[in-house]
């Protein structure tokens, strides 16, 4: 018998429902509704609608208005405020403008949605200058024009630079062609698939999934950033991190015993090399078994006391796995819970990981989440642990794979792996990040993931998993975090260094130097490779270590007011040229696609550590300074530039406003009191968001911020703080100008007030 394929058909009926039309199909049922004036759902399914989930999306309902506009024969046109969606009814088709007419995205005319099996496609039409960004953790050129990816989040160590796919399901991309820009968010957790043109003809490009519905949101807003805000809108964002997890992160697997620990936190502090937090891998605990600590670990407690007299914190990895032990609490009380995924029997299914055999929690029930939670109360939390590191949750056995046929849920809420797994890092960091913050008193945790789904920025760092130390892992890291960045998740870094492998001297340095520029600051290795600890690289690099990991400290002000913008906006720290250089074609050059600007105003250029000299790529019209020597180059133009292991090159925008603050040897540590507000001469206006917090509480969501406006004028030859927001008190009490590009290199510092502040140049 031969399959073929099946389309959506035509429209046989029209009724309106909240926030739009819900329409009858001769092959399908169809919704068509808005969420906001800028964000429009698209639902086709083969049966009728009945119920509506998301594990991405906390509020799935429609609050915006779709009106009909009128009709045009048997095809009707809608709009919201600011968008208007055409629908050709003879067959079903769906076309998006925005409000000036100019067209976003149409399906393609011979396919729309259409089925094969039970795999279910959209089709789309192509644009001659059509380029893609996103999809999240994706190697590859950030355009994603000519190239085919699927999502099914696997454990991939030590992966190619091209290997697809990774640990992570972000099924969220931008269209840019002509003069206009759309997203497209396809909300399906099953086996999915997006091809941007690749081993298709050129006038279309589709994306899928392997079962469920055809169920996507459009984003028309006019610029990418706007894009970014109505996805993260919708799908959820970063809550403020913990100061300290921004501090440098020293991690390796095989870190054994508590004086190897504390001996380690110690070095630090007598080198005086800047840190806040030590990692423990596995080995931490009995046997591999989570919540429990080896007796090399005799005193928890009194080790973390240790650890906070030396300005340190702790985080601790957890995996999923439970060991199929008698007598193991967790174990025990996983079974009388009911929290284990199951066999079609009933049987809870059993994958073999670190313990050995092991079950699996089924996190798609609250009360496995809630249960999950409470277990780190006792182990971690009572002893002071803040930190919260998830591993192997792609879900990841020896086997690799676990069978499609294991089942999550009860009842109606019955689903198998087949359209959980994606999703399953995700619940994960859920559980991790709802029962840690419950069990800390109103203190923030932190936590990180290896595998995601959409909306893990309300939970979770995320880093790339299991890199090799090479020139060329280093570089696509960097490709990656871009990537995520601007897929929703801010809170993002990699290993520095690579995971598996041995870094040459320089190659650390160069890594580390450009891992200053990321928001999770962690050098991480692999126990069958060297020790890693800075100082191991020989005196003359940890001299230039010392300075890299003291660069760190002073751009925390700018990190943090960053997260902050994040935390309102949905812009990453780290943004991919394209965020604000959409039409600008070198923007999208491979030889410039690792190149982002971190946070407001400052450009980082990673280049590999065999490189001396390098090509850069100066976006815009206005000047760039180099930042370490304040040499001054025209935008718009390519440079050669130098870039020695001690100087990586990083450009400060003209007008830009950069606050940093005094060395310190940690984030607890309060410096010289000062603010040191470095400008940048230039001829344009520019205003700057400075924030601060109290960096441990969530007090921040009740106004006890301190937030004020910075304005540079050029014209007047003024700075300008605003009147400070919020109830919170600056831990600094003067602020200098530091001036860059002006006859004087700096303004002598004053006292801080609360007060608008005019400082003249």
């Amino acid at each position: 018998m031969n399959r073929l394929s099946e389309q959506a058909g035509n429209v046989t009926k029209e009724t309106a429902i909240q926030g739009g039309v819900e329409l009858n199909l001769t092959n399908c049922f169809a919704r068509i509704t808005a969420y906001n004036a800028t964000t429009l759902r698209v639902r086709v399914s083969k049966t009728a609608f009945s119920s509506d989930h998301s594990f991405a999306i906390d509020n799935l309902n429609a609050s915006g208005k779709l009106q009909v506009a009128k009709q045009e024969g048997t095809d009707k046109i809608y709009q919201t405020d600011s968008l208007i969606v055409k629908v050709k009814t003879h067959p079903f088709r769906v076309s998006v403008y925005n409000r000036n007419n100019e067209l976003l995205c149409a399906d393609e005319s011979d396919l729309g949605v259409s089925w094969f099996g039970n795999q279910v496609s959209c089709y789309k039409q192509l644009h001659a200058d059509e380029k893609f960004l996103g999809l999240g953790e994706k190697t590859g050129n950030i355009n994603r024009r000519g190239s085919f990816y699927q999502n099914w989040n696997s454990d991939v160590p030590a992966y190619a630079s091209n290997a697809d796919p990774l640990y992570a399901t972000i099924p969220f991309f931008i269209g840019i062609h002509d003069s206009v820009t759309y997203g497209i968010f396809f909300d399906n957790t099953h086996k999915s698939y997006f091809n941007f043109g690749g081993g298709a003809d050129e006038e279309l490009f589709h994306f899928g999934a392997d079962d469920g519905e055809m169920n996507y949101y459009v984003f028309g807003g006019s610029t990418v950033a706007k894009i970014i805000k109505d996805y993260t809108n919708l799908t959820g964002r970063t809550p403020m991190p913990p100061l300290w997890s921004l501090g440098f992160q020293q991690s390796r697997w095989g870190y054994d015993n508590q004086e190897q620990l504390l001996s380690i936190a110690k070095t630090f502090r007598e080198k005086k090399l800047p840190a806040d937090v030590i990692v423990s891998d596995i080995n931490y605990m009995d046997n591999y078994k989570v919540f429990t600590w080896s007796n090399k670990y005799p005193d928890v407690k009194g080790m973390l006391v240790q650890m906070k007299q030396l300005g340190f914190d702790i985080v601790t990895i957890i995996d999923p796995g439970i060991k199929v032990e008698k007598g193991y609490k967790a174990y025990e009380d996983g079974l009388i819970g009911n929290h284990f995924a199951k066999y079609p029997s009933g049987k809870p299914y059993i994958g073999h990981v670190w313990p050995g055999r092991c079950h699996f929690p089924d996190f798609t029930k609250e009360s496995t989440r809630l249960w999950w939670g409470a277990n780190f109360k006792q182990p971690y939390i009572d002893n002071g642990v803040k930190g919260f590191w998830n591993d192997m949750n792609e879900p990841a056995a020896w086997g690799r794979e676990f069978p499609n046929l294991i089942e999550f849920g009860e009842g109606k809420e019955r689903q198998t792996l087949f359209s959980v797994k994606n999703a399953y890092g995700l619940l994960m960091a859920k559980a991790t990040y709802e029962g840690t913050k419950l069990g800390m008193n109103g203190h923030r945790p932190f936590v990180l993931t290896r595998a995601s789904y959409s909306g893990i920025q309300k939970y979770s760092a995320q880093w790339t998993g299991d890199n090799a130390s090479t020139d060329d892992h280093m570089l696509l890291g960097f490709r990656l975090l871009n990537s995520m960045g601007l897929s929703g998740i801010p809170y993002i870094g990699m290993d520095i260094g690579g995971f598996i492998g041995n870094p040459s001297p320089e190659l650390f340095v160069r890594w580390l130097s450009l891992g200053v520029y990321t928001p999770l600051f962690r050098n991480h290795t692999c126990i069958n490779y060297n020790y890693r600890e800075p100082w191991l690289f020989g005196e003359s690099n940890t001299i230039k270590i010392k300075a890299i990991l003291e660069h760190r400290y002073q751009l925390l002000p700018h990190l943090y007011s960053a997260f902050y913008q994040a935390h309102k906006t949905g812009l990453p720290i780290n943004r991919m040229l394209p965020i604000d250089y959409t039409f600008d074609d070198n923007a999208y050059d491979p030889k410039y696609q690792h190149q982002f600007l971190f946070g407001d105003g400052m450009m980082v250029c990673p280049v590999a550590s065999s490189q001396s000299i390098t090509e850069v790529y100066l976006p815009g019209t206005t000047d760039w300074y180099r930042l370490s020597n304040d040499k001054v180059y025209a935008g718009g133009s390519n440079y050669f530039v130098e870039s020695p292991l001690e100087d990586v090159p990083v450009f400060v925008k003209s007008g830009a406003i950069v606050p940093m603050q005094s060395i310190v040897q940690n984030t607890k540590e309060t410096g010289d009191g000062i603010l040191y507000l470095h400008v940048y001469k230039g001829s344009l206006q520019n205003s700057y968001t400075y924030y601060e917090d109290d960096g441990e509480t969530y007090n921040y969501e009740k106004a006890v911020f301190y937030k004020r406006l910075i304005v540079y004028n050029p014209l007047k030859g003024i700075v300008t703080l605003k009147a400070k927001e919020g109830s919170y008190s600056s831990k600094f009490q003067k602020i200098k100008l530091v001036l860059h590009g002006f006859d004087k290199k700096e303004i002598v510092s004053q006292d801080l007030f609360d007060s608008e502040m005019n400082i003249k140049l």
